[in-house]
């Protein structure tokens, strides 16, 4: 059991024959803290939600997340990635941009109410991974985040090509709706297209709404 986080977290070993073993991340359901604004018992599955999301969009990396019955119960698992700790966004916020941008989208249209600086994480290779997304998803806006480097910058044009191709998918009948549809609230599902369509619309990184504050310096 890892000893840090309000939700029983534990740390698994995996053994695979081909490609050795490797550690993974298990989330169980049974664990999680009781919250007032969020569902009991439905942060493992915005965990994968938010995994589903991302690679529908083609990012940002979040490590493969799936769901499984485990010693605990029901949870989630997801891929162990070896950072070091020290190597996190305000270590690396002003040279890595582009992957920051696309994290900070993503959090938008997940409306990711937890984006710590140490849950963006450069990992040994280099890539910049963003973990922790149990609270997302949420049908009222809950966007807590760090990430306020692009107040005002227009989205890259990459990037709203990426969103309008999820668009489709999102629909009632898409294929995206259709996945998330087992994960989410229909309220919740209803928000994320309105989210996606106003970012669509306005095209730019907002500022942070009344009563919220930038808590560091954008540049």
């Amino acid at each position: 059991m890892l000893p840090w986080g309000s939700n029983d977290t534990f740390l698994l070993v995996l053994a695979d024959a081909a490609n050795g073993e490797g550690q993974a991340v298990y989330k169980p359901r049974a664990g999680e803290a009781p919250l007032w604004d969020f569902p009991a018992g439905t942060l493992y599955l915005r965990e994968y939600a938010a995994y589903v999301v991302s690679k529908a969009l083609g990012w940002p990396d979040i490590p493969p997340t799936v769901v499984r019955d485990g010693p605990h119960g029901v949870g989630s698992v997801q891929l162990y990635i070896d950072a070091d700790p020290a190597r996190h966004y305000f270590a690396f916020r002003h040279r890595r941009q582009p992957e920051l941008r696309r994290i900070a989208l993503f959090d938008l249209l997940a409306n990711n109410a937890d984006r710590k600086g140490g849950h963006c994480l450069e990992g040994i290779g280099g890539r910049v991974w963003c973990i922790d997304h149990g609270l997302a998803f949420h049908a009222d806006p809950k966007l807590r985040t760090v990430i306020w480097d692009f107040c005002g910058e227009p989205i890259p044009e990459e990037l709203l090509a990426d969103l309008r191709t999820l668009r489709p998918r999102l629909t009632p009948h898409g294929d995206l709706a259709k996945a998330l549809e087992k994960l989410l609230a229909p309220d919740e599902l209803h928000a994320l297209r309105r989210r996606l369509d106003r970012l669509l619309e306005s095209g730019v990184y907002p500022h942070p709404g009344p009563g919220r504050y930038t808590p560091w310096p954008p540049v």
